[in-house]
């Protein structure tokens, strides 16, 4: 589904092959029969921020959305199972499902960051895909909420996976929840963080293996490190035409 393909770029950290690729993704969203019209034009004017925008502007607006907390991680089982055993055992599993439909990842990846996660399912069928997408709705509606009461334009691709998904979300329960949630990006609030890994990391003596930050050091090492992506192939196979948006 190309859709989930475009969806995965658009929540990756930006970068300038990404810009390039703008009539690609435009035109494979302006293809999908999938996506309501509102959510469409929506999805759109976010590929358009994204490509038309400053890099380095862009790039520290993503650091500051998706690296700073956790309440907007996109490492999904990070909403699930926080930082219990349960999560390496839940990521060991989407790893060999992963393997057993053809997907190697790079040893550097997570197996549940969202936009590996949405390459992956780009390739399944639509009833497998739409079950997928049913069984996060919930962490979806969530992200989604708490992207969008941060003016975060990112929030344009939850509500789309979230409709993908066919599942409806109580907009009105899910803003009193969120509002009513304690930030977890400001200044003190990421010091506690630093203060709990580092007490964290001495009492295991360095054999922790911590989630915090995981997004920030995958961005890092994509700098340095070329890693093929599913997409990358929408990005080049893909032929571009010209045409009004819906």
């Amino acid at each position: 589904m190309q859709l989930l393909k475009v969806l995965a770029r658009v929540l990756e950290y930006p970068t300038d092959e990404l810009q390039q690729s703008k009539d690609a993704l435009v035109a494979a969203v302006l293809e999908d029969s999938r996506l309501p019209r509102q959510n469409k034009e929506q999805l759109l004017t976010c590929i358009d921020r994204l490509c038309d925008g400053d890099l380095m502007d862009l790039q520290e607006a993503y650091v500051g959305t998706f690296d700073r907390g956790r309440a907007t991680s996109l490492l999904l089982f990070e909403h699930v199972h926080g930082e219990s055993r349960d999560r390496g055992q839940a990521m060991v599993d989407l790893m060999e499902q992963y393997r057993a439909n053809g997907l190697e990842i790079d040893a550097k990846e997570l197996p549940d960051y969202l936009p590996l996660f949405l390459e992956y399912l780009s390739t399944r069928p639509w009833e497998e895909i739409r079950n997928w997408l049913e069984d996060i709705h919930h962490i979806l509606g969530l992200l989604g909420e708490r992207l969008y009461q941060r003016e975060s334009f990112y929030h344009v691709a939850m509500d789309s996976l979230l409709v993908l998904s066919g599942r409806k979300a109580d907009r009105q329960e899910l803003a009193q929840l969120v509002a009513s949630e304690e930030r977890d990006d400001t200044p003190e609030a990421l010091d506690r963080v630093w203060e709990e890994e580092m007490v964290k990391f001495v009492d295991d003596q360095g054999s922790s293996c911590g989630t915090g930050g995981v997004v920030g050091q995958r961005r890092r090492e994509l700098e340095q490190t070329q890693t093929i992506h599913l997409s990358d192939q929408l990005m080049t196979d893909a032929t571009p035409r010209p045409a009004g948006r819906a």
